[in-house]
């Protein structure tokens, strides 16, 4: 019986995936390469089963086994069928197609480029999956359907629509409820913050002065129960105070949070008692560094 040959474009429907994520897929597993505005057949993919054929009006074009189509390498594309995109996203939540991309880069899930939104790596580990218009070249986002479980997910975006609950709010601080009632929140920033202590509303202070924005305590957008002294939507920066070098217990806990800052990568901003007398001066060079200008 003579053997039946697709071409990656016929396979591509066969698979019912665009032709374009069969391309990068075969190039990424070493089957295919690009060379000019050519895809030339590698070795490894003659023996997976490849050949190039000739059609008179289009040429030269390389063509696979029909039993290809069943081959190991395609069960990463078949899952990308079941991703959502960020309007099915916004749809589950609630949250207007208009607005899920900003809120999601204000979660640092991505970020927005000169046309269109692109993966960062904290969207890569919630299950972002980087795409682009065929037609355009515009990137977008796709989400593994992973992403409806994570319980710090679910929790920014209800609280985006003021729908956290009191429970929801007492069991994600459960963790951080021993520091709170230690350190109660009440110094009075300008800006009507209640901070924990005095260092810290210095630093609210300077913020609200300079006008950036920022949020007070905000939970970090992961599984782990971490929450940052301050965060800046611009320039997606945490800031962490550090006041109790004394204490083995918190210099323990710093280490911890220094560590999830790393593992993320997060932009982080550190401060010690030091700092604190000199903001004006230290504040401005550690800002710039992620961009922000505070004069």
């Amino acid at each position: 019986m003579a053997i039946k040959y697709l071409s990656t474009t016929a396979l591509s429907k066969e698979i019912q995936l665009p032709a374009k994520e069969v391309f990068k897929l075969l190039a990424d597993k070493g089957l295919v390469k690009r060379e000019k505005d050519n895809w030339i057949l590698t070795d490894e993919g003659k023996a997976k089963g490849g050949v190039v054929k000739s059609h008179p009006q289009y040429g030269s074009y390389i063509a696979w086994c029909e039993d290809f189509k069943n081959d190991t390498i395609f069960e990463s594309l078949e899952n990308d069928k079941n991703l959502l995109t960020s309007t099915a996203l916004g749809n589950h939540f609630g949250i207007s197609k208009f607005r899920i991309n900003p809120i999601l880069s204000e979660l640092g899930l991505v970020q927005k480029g000169v046309k269109g939104w692109t993966v960062t790596p904290l969207g890569k580990l919630m299950g972002g999956k980087q795409f682009e218009y065929d037609k355009t070249g515009v990137p977008y986002v796709c989400w593994n359907p992973i992403i409806l479980t994570k319980k710090s997910i679910i929790s920014s975006l209800k609280e985006v629509q003021g729908q956290s609950s009191t429970e929801e709010k007492n069991e994600s601080n459960h963790s951080y409820v021993g520091f709170r009632e230690k350190f109660e929140a009440k110094h009075r920033s300008a800006d009507g913050h209640y901070v924990r202590s005095r260092a810290e509303m210095l630093i609210d202070n300077w913020l609200y002065m300079s006008e950036i924005v920022h949020a007070y305590e905000r939970k970090l957008p992961i599984e782990e129960d971490v929450y940052c002294d301050f965060y800046l939507p611009v320039g997606k920066v945490y800031i962490e105070f550090w006041g109790l070098e004394n204490d083995p217990k918190y210099v323990a806990r710093k280490q911890d949070k220094i560590k999830i800052y790393e593992k993320y990568g997060f932009n982080l901003i550190e401060l010690s008692d030091e700092d604190i007398q000199n903001l004006d001066d230290i504040l401005p060079k550690k800002l710039l560094k992620f961009g922000i200008q505070a004069y």
